[in-house]
């Protein structure tokens, strides 16, 4: 079986990261969406409310499983003996961070990282653009799933 960990701190899980977990389920026999917690971080939504958009999202596709971690993403992979980590590229700034990041999580674990590239349609979108429009009032629904009710 393969598998793959999807890690994000999905705040919120937006169209951009929902269109690479649906690429993804035509690579992988499943997918586990790994929600981070950084305590170094400041989140929008909680971690519970951060599960249960992604549970909203894809409560019907049984090749997703979802869990919160806190940690390296390499330890996750190695605790649930995944060899596989999904990561999206909307742009080159992200394939420089993310390729590095690879290269890393390869060194330390022997872990693969696979990129799928975001399609035009979403590949301008990220969850801080997405809170500020959140933050302000704004129509976000063109950006995160339809699930998704605040």
């Amino acid at each position: 079986m393969k598998r793959a960990i999807f890690p994000g701190s999905f705040d919120p899980i937006t169209n951009g990261h929902y269109e690479i977990i649906k690429k993804g389920l035509k690579l992988f026999d499943e997918i586990i969406i790994a929600v981070g917690i950084n305590n170094q971080k400041k989140y929008m939504f909680s971690i519970e409310k951060r599960l249960e958009f992604i549970e909203s999202c894809f409560e019907k596709e049984k090749k997703i499983k979802i869990c919160s971690y806190g940690g390296l993403t390499t330890d996750l992979c190695k605790d649930h003996g995944i060899k596989f980590i999904l990561r999206g590229l909307r742009n080159s700034e992200d394939f420089n961070f993310e390729n590095s990041l690879a290269s890393m999580n390869k060194e330390m674990s022997n872990v693969e990282t696979i990129f799928i590239l975001s399609s035009s349609k979403t590949s301008h979108i990220n969850s801080s653009l997405v809170r500020d429009i959140i933050l302000n009032d704004g129509d976000y629904s063109k950006f995160i799933p339809y699930q998704i009710k605040f």
